[in-house]
Parts: C-alpha cells; structure tokens; sequence
C-alpha cells in the first residue's frame, strides 16, 4: 500500500531536511523552499498534507504564504495544511485557519507532536473523502444507485449491496416482482471492482425457449438453418464483467443442465462449435418464486441453487417499506415531470393517503405506471386519487382477508351513519336493517363514543 504524501514548504532548508529525515519512513516527502516552486509541487504531487511555512521569505512576507494557501484550498478542498509560523505569528495563524487551513504549528519543530498533529490531519482527510465518496452514490433525493428509500429495510438491502460488491461470490436476489431486482443487480455491479466492464441482463422468462440456447452461449455460422453468421452469446459478453440471470426459475430444465456446466468448468461452447472458450463472470440471479419450493417440485435443479445461492439478499415489497412509498412517488412525481418538460405537480392529501393505503401487488413498477397515468389524466396541479386510479375500494381493501375487509366496512359504514343521521341510532340501526342492540354491540366492538367523537 502507497504512503500518504506530504509537501514541506519552508525556506529554511535544514526544516526541509529535518522533517524529511523524521518522516520517511511514514510518507512520501516532498519539499519546496519558495512560493512558485511550492505551487508547482502541490500542482504536480497532489500530496495529502503540506506543512507551510507562513513566513516565506524575505522575513515576515506572511502574503506570500497566504498566496500559497489560497491556491492550494481552491484547488483541493480536502487537502490538509498545516500552518507553522514562529512565537508571535499567533494572529496571523489564526487567520489562516479562516483562510482554510487545517491546523498550525508553533516552532520550534518537534518531530513527535508533529507527527501526532500530521496523522490527525491526514485521518480527517481520509474520513472526508469517504464521506464524499458514499454521498456521491445519493443523489439529492436520497438515491443509491438508482434505489430509492430509507426504510430500515433498505437501508439493509444497501449495507449488503456494499458488502457483497467487493467480492466475486455469487449473489441471489429473491423479492416480488416490480421490487427492483435488477436495479439491486446493477448496484452491485456499480460497486464491484467490474464496474468498468460489461453487465449483461437475461430474462429467462422472456426469450423463446427456442432461442435461448444460442441467446445464452451464442452459435457458430451454419450450426442451424438460418445461422447465417456467428453469433456470440450472452454469456460470453459478460467475460470480465456481471451476468444477471433474471427470474431464473423460469430456465426450462433442459438449460439449467448446461448452464450448471458452465457454473462449474466457467468455460462455454458456442452451438456449433468446438472450441471451448473460458468466460470470467460475476453472477447474480433473481427470482420472485421461492426456489427450495421450486427443487421440490422438480422445476429447478438444487446443484444450481447451491452455486448461485452464494449471498441472499431479500428484497421487501413496497407494501412493507414504512412512508418510501410516499418518499418515491413524490420523487417519481419530479423525474417524470422533468423529462415530459411539465410543471411538477402534487399530491393532494387524499391521494398520499390512498397510496399508504394501497397494497401494491405490482410494487415499484405498479406505482411508476401509476404516476404516469396520473401525470396525464390529471387537469389541473394536483393529483387526485381518481387520476392515479387507486379509489378508497381498492387502496383499503387490496390484500386484506375477509373478516378484516368485512370489519372495516362495518366501522365505515356505522360512522357515516352516525354522521348522517346526527347519533340518532333508531335512524342508523333502520338504515344499516340492524337492531338497536347490533348498533350498540358495534360501537362497542370498535370502541367507539359517538359524542365524544362529535365534539
């Protein structure tokens, strides 16, 4: 691992020397006597910390050690500068720290306080730059590559994702459909030291069964009727890079034998051909069927599952994610605006109750699709639950059992009619074709005062 580096500016040769000689061993030095070769050292080694002499000469010219200071800063934010200056430069240090300096340092020199004041710089330094780096990777709407969120749920899925990344080791991604399982896929990828090679997606449901032989290992010129040329598989254009097997239940068994071989030997043949050609691959598979269930069934092989079931990481559907639902549609809201080139516009309160409401049995895509539609049918800057065509019938009631569903329309309708006829139960019992006593049994079963209610 490379050493940190430190520029050391001082006029005074024998600092140069005796810091050098003190920290060798622990950086990379460089050193610089005057202002334009100090400037142009920071220029050409971009080092981690500079110790800057504020008097450069001649003697108490502090403006030119301010000069320095100020390019290096605007330059490099994050690089940490120490200011040394002698007993009486107390004020003028002080004016570096607002200048942007990181700390300063009294002579005369003494090499064990500096050293414990260099390695403080450089710790804070390296823990802003990461910083930055893991803020990089969320947009201003709290984004992490392309996942949006900040359920705890989440936030576990994101700490696996990190995780995983660094390693080759296979990675399987169960969740409902619409939950975003090839974003998760891609997160992965982004983060993984493949990142700057090929991710190759293969939605194993998608593509005719008769085709996906040669989709998945490619075919040579003439290997059937109409291979007029050679084509090279998916598979193999992965080499280097991530291969995502997408509802990968839904590989007809005949392929899982192949594609086994391929998990073992990492090496293909294309329809054809003969020649065996190694692939290097990451892969990650995904599924929204449990595949235990599925081996017991006999639709999917269990040496496969044990070789792609590296890692799990198990994705919840919207339905479970606390208030993100709101969180995504409001940001939906902007990101479809914006690329429709229209005003943004908003939800009204009755629709982020309906969408809390709503089960989502179609998850993230569902609600997409849903925000689109509203994005057209509504008339005017709101977005009402009719416009995302998600009513109180079906936000309610969507995913509920039947005594659950049958409860809540018993307390709906009893309040209404308490409501509507103003507590006056003969009416509300007549209307509802109950009994006095069911009414009050009602009341009673979900705790309700209707006087207490009213005022």
């Amino acid at each position: 691992m490379s050493k940190p580096t430190l520029l050391i500016v001082d006029d005074e040769e024998f600092i140069c020397k005796q810091i050098k000689w003190g920290l060798s061993d622990d950086y990379e030095i460089f050193t610089a006597n005057e202002t334009g070769e100090a400037i142009n050292k920071f220029h050409e080694h971009k080092p981690d910390i500079i110790t800057l002499d504020l008097n450069l000469s001649p003697a108490d010219d502090h403006e030119k050690g301010f000069k320095v200071l100020k390019e290096i800063i605007a330059v490099d934010p994050y690089a940490k500068v120490i200011m040394v200056t002698g007993h009486d430069g107390k004020e003028n240090a002080m004016h570096s720290l607002r200048l942007g300096a990181h700390d300063y340092y009294v002579k005369p020199i003494d090499l064990v306080e500096l050293k414990i004041i260099l390695k403080r710089a450089l710790y804070i330094r390296n823990l802003e730059i990461e910083n930055k780096r893991l803020q990089s990777q969320f947009d201003e709407d709290g984004e992490f590559c392309g996942i949006l969120g900040s359920c705890k749920k989440i936030k576990e899925v994101i700490k696996l994702i990190k995780r995983v990344a660094k390693s080759d080791i296979a990675v399987l991604i169960h969740g409902e459909s619409g939950t975003g399982k090839e974003l998760v896929a891609k997160a992965i990828h982004q983060q993984s030291q493949r990142v700057d090679q090929a991710f190759i997606p293969i939605d194993s449901g998608a593509i005719p069964e008769t085709l996906l032989e040669s989709e998945l290992f490619g075919h040579e010129k003439g290997a059937f009727t109409d291979a007029h040329t050679k084509k090279i598989g998916r598979v193999e254009l992965a080499h280097r890079g991530t291969l995502f097997f997408d509802e990968i239940a839904e590989l007809p068994v005949n392929l899982q034998v192949k594609l086994l071989r391929f998990l073992q030997e990492r090496q293909i043949q294309r329809l054809g051909g003969r020649e065996s050609i190694p692939v290097d691959v990451r892969i990650i598979a995904a599924s929204n069927k449990d595949l235990a269930k599925e081996i017991k069934k006999q639709n999917f092989r269990e040496d496969i599952y044990y070789r792609l079931n590296g890692i799990t990481i198990d994705l919840p559907p919207l339905r479970e994610r606390e208030d993100d639902v709101l969180f995504i549609a409001n940001h939906l809201l902007k990101k479809f605006s914006k690329e429709v080139g229209n005003e943004v516009k908003k939800l009204t309160a009755e629709s982020n109750k309906a969408i809390k409401e709503y089960r989502w049995p179609g998850n993230i895509r569902e609600l997409e699709n849903k925000i689109k539609r509203a994005l057209v049918l509504s008339t005017d800057r709101y977005i009402k639950p009719a416009d995302l065509g998600i009513g109180l019938k079906h936000s309610i009631y969507q995913g509920f059992t039947l005594k659950e569903a049958r409860e809540k329309v018993e307390e709906e309708m009893l309040l209404n009619r308490l409501e509507k006829y103003n507590g006056n139960f003969s009416k509300v019992s007549k209307s509802m074709g109950v009994s006095r006593s069911t009414i009050y049994d009602l009341m009673e079963k979900f705790d309700l005062d209707y006087q207490k209610r009213k005022n």
